[in-house]
């Protein structure tokens, strides 16, 4: 028999599952993927079935482990899109309804009752984050508010409420683990930093029971086995959970001071490694990126909801459909700029420094020489500009360094976009040469576990970077495209309009 020296790295995002095998190398050696897609029944709702995100997890762990075998898989890791909640009942593990994705902002009304209640301070001082319908505690209120009798089920401890990492392990461990870790956790709203664990008071403000929720456990921890999954054989080790821009961070260097990432998705996450968490935060989020079972590693970060998803919604809108990364740096840099046109692609509201889910996209700017190539050079513009204005919010911060961005995620692979992301920031731009960064950072978490690892042997496993060296002329240039974006993001935001007197 072959020795055990894999990790299998199931990676659960928005648009796909994946699931790559790590060897004790850090060499991919196996990998299978599914598409997902996202439901919209109406303006600001976005969800996904919580059924087809299993089935999709479990047919690429089924393909990949067998692709590798399974004599050679020592154990299971997960990496999840984060603050997605979904509901199940204990009973049979079947979903309350569809799993409220981290982009739906169908909880706005209530997170605006708490502004009016004056609670987004507490808020902010328990768990480090501001009042969003982005967070998951706000949708596990909807889930519960939709369900008949939900909260006195929920109170009877016959519902579980859960991040995707949670709702995964339960159905991989036949229903035997309820867990998730401390990196999703953070993202919910209910999690006292401090502490580590629920918090009473957040609990309470949301109505959410305590025994309705996961036992928070650290990122590297022996969270369960696999038992009763069809083509999986019961026993294999789940020792790994991190949110998926957690687990980036992970991939890219470990943590190490002053490396600021940039996870270019669906969405964007600008996260930057702490010491410790800082309080009174009002532009960025304060949040845990991961517990490594020996320490906890803290962080800074700026939540983007619509960056690659604004390219796929400009391609269907001018006709293009799936463009190809070479299309899609061809395009901009065919134009000499985007001919005075700003896309602020707010779909379902402005996320960080912002966070206003009232807001909506606006593309100005328009004349009668505006051509196609403008408008998708303006919305790769989009991306880079979002991701400066988390930058700018970071720079205000005293304890913040930027030695340079780190990027990764499929928009990343867009030479053009990082190009120009270096050439606005100022500073290098240094792109992951792995596309599964997500998938490698658990992975490596899960060799902490399991092999004992250590951060030197770790480091030794890091993929390496391109490196993109900021233009500098051109980024004095492009301070006042920069000061043109900010005032189009200002038509994007919502202002309660006065009342006309008769």
């Amino acid at each position: 028999m072959s020795k055990r020296d894999c990790i299998v790295a199931l990676d659960e995002g928005t648009s796909n599952a994946k699931a790559v095998v790590v060897d004790r190398r850090g060499g991919v050696i196996a990998m299978a993927s599914r598409p997902l897609t996202l439901i919209t029944p109406q303006a600001g709702w976005v969800e996904q079935r919580g059924e087809v995100l299993l089935e999709a997890s479990l047919a690429v762990l089924r393909e990949a482990i067998s692709l590798a075998g399974e004599q050679r898989i020592a154990a299971i890791a997960i990496s999840n899109q984060r603050e997605t909640a979904i509901g199940w009942r204990r009973s049979d593990g079947k979903p309350l309804g569809p799993a409220l994705t981290w982009q739906c902002s169908r909880s706005a009304d209530f997170c605006e009752q708490l502004r009016r209640d004056r609670q987004d301070g507490a808020i902010r001082r328990v768990t480090g984050l501001p009042v969003s319908p982005l967070f998951s505690a706000s949708k596990m209120r909807w889930l519960l508010d939709h369900t008949p009798d939900g909260q006195r089920q929920a109170m009877n401890g016959d519902i579980c409420l859960g991040t995707i990492d949670a709702w995964l392990l339960w159905h991989l461990s036949g229903g035997k683990a309820f867990c998730c870790d401390w990196s999703n956790a953070a993202r919910t709203q209910l999690f006292n930093l401090a502490a580590g664990d629920w918090d009473d008071e957040m609990l309470t403000l949301f109505g959410i029971p305590r025994g309705a929720l996961p036992q928070v456990r650290p990122s590297a921890d022996a969270f369960g086995v696999t038992l009763g999954v069809p083509g999986i054989a019961d026993g294999i080790p789940i020792c790994a959970m991190m949110g998926d821009s957690h687990a980036a961070l992970y991939g890219h260097a470990l943590g190490r001071p002053g490396q600021i990432k940039a996870t270019y998705g669906t969405g964007s996450s600008v996260m930057a490694p702490l010491a410790a968490p800082i309080a009174g935060l009002t532009s960025l989020a304060a949040t845990i990126a991961w517990h490594d079972g020996q320490r906890v590693q803290y962080a800074l970060e700026g939540n983007i909801p619509h960056t690659g998803d604004a390219i796929a919604w400009m391609l269907e809108t001018t006709g293009l459909g799936a463009a190809d990364n070479a299309l899609l740096s061809q395009l901009p840099a065919s134009v000499a700029d985007a001919g005075g046109v700003y896309f602020v692609p707010a779909l379902t509201g402005a996320g960080a420094p912002w966070w206003d889910e009232r807001a909506r996209g606006v593309i100005c700017g328009l004349s009668r020489s505006t051509r196609r190539e403008h408008l998708v050079r303006a919305s790769l513009e989009a991306i880079a500009y979002q991701i400066a204005d988390v930058i700018e919010a970071l720079r205000q911060q005293p304890e913040f360094v930027l030695h340079g961005l780190m990027a990764d995620g499929g928009p990343s692979r867009n030479d053009w976009l990082m190009q120009f992301q270096a050439d606005l920031l100022g500073c290098p731009v240094r792109r992951s040469t792995t596309t599964e960064l997500s998938a490698l950072g658990v992975a490596l978490m899960a060799m902490r576990r399991v092999w004992g690892m250590n951060d030197r042997q770790l480091g030794s496993l890091l993929p390496a970077h391109d490196e993109f060296e900021p233009d500098m002329q051109r980024h004095r240039r492009l301070q006042d495209s920069y000061c043109g974006w900010r005032q189009a993001v200002q038509r994007t935001l919502w202002h309660p309009q006065p009342t006309l007197s008769s």
